[in-house]
């Protein structure tokens, strides 16, 4: 059902049609002759959106060598090894998108059997929950442009994917912005999946972030099919070109060699500020190529066609996961057009700006002491104290940084002795680290977390969003911080800086994430004491001996990040001044481009996160935003929220048993599924939506099977001790 509001106005409209013959009728005399009947209204010619670059390129897939979900791959072939290049050193544009649909598919879930995959969902599940579709392959067609200013900067991807299985008389669109800062297939596995199976359109777009690079001492570049070329020959077709001019360029690569450039970090755009318009404009290309291809000729105008599916008369669903959640949410905000009828996404990482107004409270604690930090805020903070508190007891054993022992206790010395840590023991300091983190809205749920988190995440994120938000260039090296290939073999140089080899950066397009560390490219920490080095290996001049300095993971850096954050320095509190003043400046003004605002008006929403969510804690996201939204608009909110016990962020983490994942947590994809099912019932059938509540599931024991039972579906009517409740400004959560 569509919404209201275009319900009404069809209806105004038919009432005018029926109603004016007889009011002319009623004023005219019996010896008038009739009226001549009005000529038909001139079709609605579809036209190419202006902010379209260049052209529109069309690929069909038959569904059986290759497809749109699963690039030909299947099930099977998602769930077993990567296929391979053909040549390695040269893959075609093909083998680039199937590798990069592969990798894609399966960093946003748990693809093993035991955890669900192929059982629970997968291509071969239906949407009614059976194992019907086999290996699950969709034939349809791909449709793939690019957005930007004309400089070549932006290269903004959009993809629409039409399944052949698309009912022109019951049009759907869903979109799916990309997770992370990965490429345009980045959701394919999540909203991409559920729209396919639906017969929906998809309307994808990489945000502007996309996976890319610039190898600054080769001159090459990632372009926008995937292949490698020098940023000459590539020019506009590039993803992301660094912007040095020749002379910055060499200059740079002179003081620091083999160092690459990444396009969300370097691009000096900013691109977050701009993922609800690019969401937007992605459904926007889906209304023209779905009218291209299904719209009817017009006679007078040879190769044009008329519009035939209306965002009147087509359901459009925003969605995805993390990044591309939040992107949905500010597209919903955005919305002046009402081109979305309803929201579902899963771990948004959504920031609602200030938030005065609302308290949170869980259960009978005292309410939440710190909730709706922007993300770098929360992330730089994380950043100084997880690698410390990953050692507490409370946190469980060593697994992800056990190699690095040494180092962590470094940590927590070294923040000992800056007077950031109180504690004279190692079992003190740690425990009052993970403090820190709990008092700063991390939930007790996530203390286990912490380790893997640092180990493959926070101080990824920090680098890349300091430099995103400032609109720094890869030459600032701000605070001391580049990307480059690291030496990974045992001995005097681990960790030392090496160059690309051309072989991986050949596939990078399939393999990256779109933000170090990836394919081999890490953080590398450039002021170590005696040379460059792998960031998690470096030494801090400002910790242990003079000119000796300390294995801290690179506390300096780290601080030095905090401090560009807050506009504080991080140890003493004092401000800043000189170049880290101006720093800080761009910084925080990148950050307030980014803010939301959580004013849906009464769009239906759907929002789930995974209570155990560390890398984007609930109470700084979605336990939030929902929140601050209740505290706008709690007299017309349509927004529900729904919290999973025992999930979080990286169902991909669940898939590796020796981290312990799988015997405490449950797929939260699993809920994606549902509340994409709750908001197409309730936008198609007039389904009510449940009220807000916690869901509490059951982890199974290591090596068994995830069953229904340990993933219960949230209650049409939930309980007490399960409902969220919001009154007079405080969001009420239930243990």
């Amino acid at each position: 059902m569509k919404s209201p509001r275009r319900f009404n106005r069809t209806l105004i409209q038919h009432a005018l049609l029926i109603a004016a013959p007889i009011l002319l009728g009623a004023c005219s005399s019996d010896n008038d002759p009739a009226p001549e009947p009005p000529p038909p209204p001139a079709p609605v010619v579809n036209v190419l959106p202006a902010f379209v670059t260049g052209t529109v390129a069309q690929a069909s897939y038959d569904g059986s060598s290759d497809d749109l979900l699963t690039a030909g791959l299947g099930k099977t072939g998602l769930a077993g090894a990567a296929p391979a290049f053909a040549v390695p050193a040269t893959p075609t544009v093909a083998e680039l998108r199937r590798n990069a649909i592969y990798n894609n598919y399966r960093a946003l879930i748990d693809y093993t059997v035991v955890g669900g995959f192929t059982r629970l969902y997968g291509p071969n599940i239906d949407i009614n929950g059976g194992d019907t579709l086999g290996e699950g392959k969709v034939a349809g067609t791909e449709h793939i442009t690019v957005v930007d200013d004309g400089t070549g900067r932006q290269n903004v991807v959009l993809m629409v994917q039409v399944p052949n299985s698309f009912d022109v008389k019951n049009p759907c669109i869903v979109t799916a912005t990309s997770s992370g800062s990965r490429g345009v297939y980045g959701a394919i596995g999540t909203a991409g999946e559920w729209g396919l199976k639906h017969g929906c359109a998809v309307a994808y777009t990489d945000k502007g972030s996309g996976n890319g690079l610039h190898d600054l001492s080769s001159d090459k570049v990632i372009q926008i099919d995937g292949t490698i070329d020098t940023a000459t020959v590539a020019g506009k077709k590039a993803h992301f070109n660094a912007g040095l001019s020749e002379a910055e360029r060499l200059a740079y690569i002179a003081a620091f060699p083999n160092r690459v450039a990444y396009k969300h970090a370097h691009s000096q755009q900013n691109p977050e500020k701009d993922w609800g318009r690019d969401t937007l404009r992605a459904v926007k290309l889906a209304f023209y190529v779905l009218n291209e291809k299904y719209g009817t000729d017009i006679p007078a105008q040879p190769g044009k066609k008329e519009v035939v599916i209306t965002p009147a008369k087509t359901i459009v669903i925003a969605s995805s996961v993390s990044n591309g959640g939040g992107a949905a949410l500010a597209a919903a905000e955005q919305d002046t057009e009402g081109l979305i009828d309803g929201v579902a996404v899963t771990e948004p990482m959504a920031q609602p700006g200030a938030n005065t107004g609302l308290t949170i409270k869980q259960g009978s604690a005292a309410a939440v002491a710190t909730h709706s930090k922007p993300l770098i805020d929360y992330f730089s903070y994380a950043n100084i104290y997880q690698p410390c508190a990953s050692a507490s007891a409370q946190a469980g054993p060593q697994i992800n940084l056990a190699p690095m022992a040494a180092n962590v206790q470094n940590r927590c010395s070294a923040l000992k002795a800056r007077g950031l840590l109180a504690g004279t023991t190692l079992a003190e300091q740690a425990d009052e680290a993970l403090a820190k983190l709990n008092a700063y809205g991390w939930q007790s749920e996530s203390n286990f977390l912490h380790q893997s988190h640092f180990r493959y995440a926070t101080n990824s994120i920090v680098v890349n969003y300091v430099n995103s938000y400032g609109k720094f260039k890869p030459s600032d090296n701000v605070c001391g911080y580049s990307y480059a290939n690291t030496n990974v073999t045992v001995g005097p140089n681990l960790g030392d800086v090496i160059a690309q080899s051309a072989t991986v950066q050949a596939g990078l397009f399939s393999t990256g994430n779109g933000v170090p560390p990836t394919g081999g490219i890490n953080i590398v920490y450039n002021d170590s004491v005696g040379g460059a080095k792998w960031d998690f290996l470096a030494l801090s001049a400002g910790s242990g001996a003079p000119g000796v300095g300390l294995a801290d993971f690179a506390l300096d850096g780290a601080l030095c990040m905090r401090s560009l954050v807050t506009g504080k320095d991080a140890v003493s509190g004092a401000g800043l001044f000189g170049t880290q003043k101006s720093w800080s400046d761009r910084v925080i003004a990148g950050m307030g481009e980014v803010q939301l605002t959580a004013k849906l008006r009464a769009v239906p929403t759907i929002i789930v996160a995974g209570r155990s969510d560390t890398l984007i804690p609930v109470n700084h996201a979605a336990r939030a935003y929902y929140g601050k939204n209740q505290v706008l608009e709690a007299a017309t909110s349509k927004t529900r929220y729904y919290e999973v016990t025992n999930a979080q962020h990286f169902d991909t983490f669940i898939a590796v048993p020796a981290w312990g994942y799988d015997s405490r947590l449950v797929p939260l994809h699993v809920y994606f599924g549902r509340a994409m099912d709750q908001m197409w019932a309730h936008l198609k059938n007039s389904t009510a939506l449940p009220a807000s509540q916690v869901v509490h599931t059951t982890p199974r024991a290591a090596g068994v099977n995830v069953t229904l039972a340990n993933v219960p579906v949230w209650a049409p009517t939930p309980a007490a001790s399960d409902a969220i409740g919001f009154a007079a400004g405080v969001l009420s959560i239930p243990d």
